[in-house]
């Protein structure tokens, strides 16, 4: 069975194993100092939040995710990072996560859950087309210099 729930101070090392993971996946790469960050938003709950998947009592799944205001619904959850280790993938985790993500913004009062990811991540891609709504969007990036490069902005 898969336990969700948020991550917790004993979680620091595995998560930061999977999110970096997660980082290589994408072929970026991340200075100490963001995962640093990252795990301090995640620890304060308040602007980024987090949770993990753990099956047979092991962290093998996580995500990250947030609350932005919209000016026509209302506010929408971002679900910014999703991972599950590659040894359980296929098991529910990931599916088990977002789940958790669209119940907690249910709670929250958001309008509804979105998120992306490359084109070319067609494992990903099979399980969200069954899970949400692909709405045609196009995302873009214009990095803004310093502040990007310190997060391992492109």
């Amino acid at each position: 069975m898969i336990e969700i729930r948020r991550l917790e101070p004993a979680d620091r090392e595995r998560w930061e194993e999977l999110f970096r993971a997660y980082i290589r996946f994408y072929e970026r790469e991340l200075g100490d100092t963001a995962y640093d960050r990252a795990w301090r938003e995640l620890a304060s709950d308040a602007r980024l939040h987090g949770r993990g998947a753990w099956l047979d009592g092991r962290l093998v799944g996580i995500t990250h995710f947030l609350v932005h205001p919209s000016t026509s619904e209302p506010d929408l959850c971002y679900l910014e990072d999703l991972f599950t280790d590659p040894a359980v993938r296929g098991q529910g985790v990931a599916t088990a996560l977002v789940e958790a993500v669209r119940d907690w913004a249910r709670a929250q009062g958001c309008g509804s859950v979105y998120w992306q990811t490359h084109e070319s991540n067609a494992v990903a891609r099979r399980l969200y087309d069954e899970l949400a709504t692909f709405e045609g969007f196009v995302v873009y990036t214009l990095p803004v210099g310093d502040v990007a490069s310190d997060v391992g902005g492109r």
